[in-house]
């Protein structure tokens, strides 16, 4: 990891309503043993205590966050925040508990050995323990994850995940349209049409119930399916 002193790591963090875990994943991503540039997390119009423990934190990593005065979605958020990054390159990093930052080591080896440009951390490659959740989630992913690469003619194995890290001019060069959760099928269309170096590493998972806070339903699904179509098929 010495290159990494030659890399300035910004991690990006959109947060709705998780004042029972905004903190405690702040202070993950500060002791992932990753040298982090900056922390950026941008609000979108939490209804809970989230803005008011974010105006709290203290860490050893500079924190910079930014509020939506409207929900706008998740995909809104990472637009927001990721126009803000200073670094070379990007992390994105969701404020629930569901993903581990003390993986950012296994994240970033890829583009610091010079091979890609972005990567996916799967959560169906092996890696690391695995809660066990939601049967037809699991299905749902995997029968977007196929549908996306259809279109994109790549083999990525978890095109949904939340884990992907950019190198920072390529992710500031794409204009995110979708405002919710089809940011991922949009950005995964658009990366395989800039011929982006992709790779996949193995991640673990712990995966939140609804009564946990989990947000993403049935209809992001169908928006997913819009957005493949839309930005393989109707973008350039």
């Amino acid at each position: 990891m010495d290159s990494l002193a030659m890399n300035r790591v910004s991690i990006v963090i959109p947060a709705y309503n998780e004042e029972a875990t905004i903190e405690n994943i702040v202070g993950q991503v500060c002791r992932s043993g990753v040298d982090l540039f900056e922390i950026i997390i941008v609000n979108d119009c939490s209804a809970d205590r989230t803005q008011e423990i974010i105006d709290s934190l203290e860490m050893d990593v500079p924190i910079r966050s930014f509020k939506h005065e409207v929900n706008q979605g998740k995909g809104a958020a990472l637009a927001t925040g990721i126009a803000q990054v200073q670094g070379d390159i990007v992390i994105i990093q969701d404020a629930d508990l569901e993903y581990d930052p003390a993986e950012y080591p296994i994240l970033l080896q890829p583009i610091l050995d010079g091979k890609a440009d972005v990567v996916f951390g799967s959560r169906f490659m092996g890696g690391g323990p695995h809660r066990v959740v939601f049967f037809w989630h699991m299905v749902g992913n995997k029968v977007l994850t196929l549908m996306s690469n259809f279109f994109t003619n790549i083999n990525l194995t978890d095109m949904e995940t939340c884990y992907k890290v950019f190198k920072a001019e390529i992710i500031k060069d794409i204009k995110i349209e979708e405002k919710r959760f089809g940011f991922e099928p949009e950005i995964t269309a658009k990366v395989a049409k800039k011929k982006c170096r992709i790779y996949e590493v193995g991640i673990s998972y712990s995966g939140r119930t609804y009564e946990e806070g989990k947000k993403i339903n049935w209809k992001d699904g169908f928006r997913a399916i819009y957005a493949i179509l839309k930005y393989n098929l109707f973008r350039k």
